[in-house]
């Protein structure tokens, strides 16, 4: 398991601390993934001064960390933006679960299985079950949303079937966006409520893609997770006249909104 900055009551006094902005620029970052100063400050209406004080408050914390932002294309004059991520701190500090009961009670599952291949299948079959609940409720989304096959906008011209499947994904907190890549779309999920026990048992991830190329109608491709250390969880969605792999271009974009190398 990661080392994690600074114990998750820790965490929490400081987030939570005498400054109430700095709760929000916390939970901007959280919601639409690495941010510039000028992001924060234009999202929450406050000046690029004060977010660089909470900023500098929660760096000190541990709770946030900065880089350079990727520049696609032509490179301007001066230095790139600078850019801010939740740590893992950070982000025990949105967490509400029992983690350590939730990962006691899934390996006593797996050993009364009787442990090996047993076990870690016993476990995906709990995944699968726990995430069939959730997907009755996104198909039902997607259906009301009026949304278009697999990569197109529904007959009015609204939302994409990945658009959709955003929106309900952002309802049960995922914090969930789109954005357009080469040949597809990119789902990008900002957060991740079960990040921590899907760090020991992936097959939580497993199955959550397995849910989306059923909802979606298309094979997809997970390029980033929380779980395994990346700022964002990403799934990379074909549009229906392409092959499902992306292609290089689009495995390099997912660099940016995740802080992932992907070589």
């Amino acid at each position: 398991m990661r080392e994690r900055n600074e114990s998750p009551e820790g965490a929490a006094t400081a987030l939570h601390g005498p400054v109430p902005s700095r709760d929000r620029v916390a939970r901007s970052i959280l919601d639409h993934g690495p941010s510039s100063a000028a992001d924060l400050a234009d999202r929450l209406g406050i000046t690029q001064a004060a977010v660089r004080r909470h900023l500098d408050a929660l760096l000190a914390a541990g709770l946030v960390t900065g880089r350079e932002q990727k520049v696609y294309g032509q490179r301007g004059r001066g230095r790139p933006a600078k850019v801010f991520l939740l740590t893992d701190s950070g982000r025990d500090a949105f967490y509400q679960a029992y983690d350590q009961l939730a990962a006691d009670a899934l390996r006593f599952l797996a050993e009364a299985a009787g442990g090996g291949e047993a076990g870690r299948e016993a476990l995906a079959g709990f995944a699968r079950a726990r995430l069939e609940r959730d997907a009755q409720r996104y198909r039902a989304a997607l259906a009301d949303s009026g949304a278009g096959e697999k990569g197109e906008p529904g007959a009015s011209g609204g939302l994409t079937p990945t658009e959709a499947l955003a929106g309900a994904l952002s309802t049960d907190g995922y914090a969930a966006t789109v954005r357009r890549a080469p040949s597809g779309e990119q789902l990008c999920q900002h957060h991740c409520p079960v990040a921590h026990i899907a760090e020991q048992f992936p097959q939580f991830c497993e199955a959550e893609t397995e849910v989306f190329s059923q909802l979606l109608g298309t094979h997809v491709q997970r390029l980033a997770t929380i779980a395994h250390g990346d700022g964002v969880c990403t799934t990379f969605v074909p549009t229906p006249s392409v092959p499902a792999a992306p292609t290089e271009a689009a495995t390099e974009a997912v660099t940016e909104v995740s802080g992932r190398n992907p070589a």
